[in-house]
């Protein structure tokens, strides 16, 4: 009888393949709410020469060491992600996704392009929302790269195996404050220069979490047309680019 005052979505959680009289899957649902739970927030911006993606780094215990607390992660050379989300969830997708980048350089003897690679993981995630026996990961992901042909690419997947192609766009707990931001931003003016690329995602992040970073709070990875493939930045770059980002304002 509890079960049935709990109203129409009763007993239709219990299962992730079985819809709800609404047509929803709410186990699916759950997992967008999962990726919230870290409490942080990440976002990708696309530039004409560069794309860049900026996470917020914080660690939850004196007793880590702060160099191997990260949200940003190497897939291939030339692709990098960062991610949003539960930590474990995170680094398995992380795993996948370097295997199926390596299965494929195997395969056909040349790298995996992103939007493949986006692709293959957005079909992984949605089989798991089919089988009973799997859930869905709680974590988003958002992959930048530098394309021969198109230039910089920024591309985003989710729980439940939708991706897309981005001009900007963000995860986490501020996803839709940065997207309002980074929506206005873009309407003013497009971003030309990978410094512009990186203090807009800087100041969008800076703007949803009403915070003031130090150089610590920060993890920022780019691509640009160098032939160098993803690169991590470290701290003295994030400082010029914060203090860069002060004398503007």
């Amino acid at each position: 009888m509890a079960s049935r005052d709990r109203g129409s979505s009763a007993g239709f959680d219990r299962h992730i393949t079985i819809f709800s009289p609404e047509g929803r899957l709410y186990q699916v649902e759950y997992a967008f709410k999962a990726v919230n739970q870290s409490g942080l927030t990440s976002l990708g911006v696309r530039g004409q020469d560069s794309a860049v993606v900026v996470s917020q780094k914080k660690i939850p215990d004196k007793l880590l060491d702060p160099s191997t607390v990260t949200n940003l992660f190497r897939l291939t050379d030339n692709i990098g992600c960062v991610m949003a989300g539960m930590t474990a969830d995170s680094r398995s997708q992380v795993q996948r996704a370097r295997y199926e980048a390596a299965n494929w350089k195997y395969k056909y003897g040349y790298e995996i392009p992103i939007d493949m690679l986006c692709k293959r993981m957005s079909d992984i995630s949605q089989v798991y929302t089919q089988n009973a026996e799997m859930r869905p990961l709680g974590c988003g992901m958002i992959l930048i790269s530098f394309d021969d042909e198109n230039g910089p690419q920024l591309y985003k997947t989710d729980p439940s195996g939708y991706y897309c192609g981005y001009r900007a766009c963000s995860a986490g707990v501020k996803q839709t404050e940065a997207n309002n931001f980074l929506e206005k931003r873009l309407k003013k003016n497009p971003i030309d220069t990978e410094d512009d690329a990186i203090q807009t995602a800087i100041a969008a992040l800076s703007s949803v979490v009403s915070a003031d970073f130090k150089p610590s709070d920060l993890d920022i990875g780019i691509v640009r047309n160098d032939g160098k493939g993803f690169r991590i930045l470290n701290e003295n770059e994030i400082d010029n680019h914060l203090t860069a980002l002060a004398e503007k304002d």
